[in-house]
């Protein structure tokens, strides 16, 4: 498993890289204002459908949940982008015995109120408009170890052009209590009535 690292050096330059990089790519960041608890953490389930995911999730954090942000990431993608671990990202290696190690240390850091750790449950990418999420298994653990510690965030984003050459994010955010979710169908459910909600507000939008 990979840690993160600190270094407030490289910190420093790739949040700076981060945050211009997506102001200068969309035409917008759209997202609901929704407000948590200082002294919970944020479990942030999002949907997983581009190289952008992580991107637009750390600048909504940025900007809005203003936690110190965590993100589960394939170790084989912490280990190309070799960046990653220094902006909050820790690996998960599928069918492994540190898988184990990686959800205990999700749940770990759920315990600090400081924290924000963003996980995408589908564990892969599918299309932006897909019309079934699909959750692997593993979260059920997290929440269970880090029970009361936390409150959950869901997020379902879709990015479209209309009409700019530059393409939107619309992030959709919901609060949602999956404290007494015993099963990966039951939190499934939960965030599909979310994404479907969302997705039906943003197919409904008209130029």
């Amino acid at each position: 498993m990979i840690y993160p690292q600190k270094n407030k050096l490289i910190n420093w330059f790739f949040h700076g890289y981060i945050l211009r990089l997506v102001d200068k790519s969309f035409q917008q960041v759209k997202y609901n204002p929704l407000s948590v608890k200082s002294d919970k953490s944020v479990l942030l389930l999002a949907n997983h459908f581009s190289w952008w995911d992580g991107f637009l999730m750390y600048y909504l954090n940025h900007n809005l949940f203003k936690k110190r942000f965590h993100v589960m990431v394939i170790e084989e993608t912490v280990q190309k982008v070799s960046f990653f671990k220094y902006m909050g990202a820790f690996s998960v290696q599928k069918n492994s015995r540190d898988v184990v190690a990686s959800l205990n240390y999700a749940a770990e850091l759920l315990n600090d109120p400081q924290n924000l750790v963003l996980i995408f449950p589908q564990g892969k990418l599918f299309s932006n408009f897909t019309g079934e999420v699909v959750f692997e298994k593993g979260l059920v653990k997290i929440i269970q170890q880090a029970a009361g510690k936390f409150q959950t965030v869901l997020a379902a984003t879709f990015i479209e052009n209309l009409q700019y050459k530059k393409p939107t994010a619309s992030v959709y955010l919901a609060a949602a209590d999956i404290s007494g979710s015993e099963s990966i169908a039951e939190l499934q459910q939960v965030y599909q009535q979310h994404y479907h909600n969302a997705q039906k507000q943003q197919t409904q939008i008209a130029v």
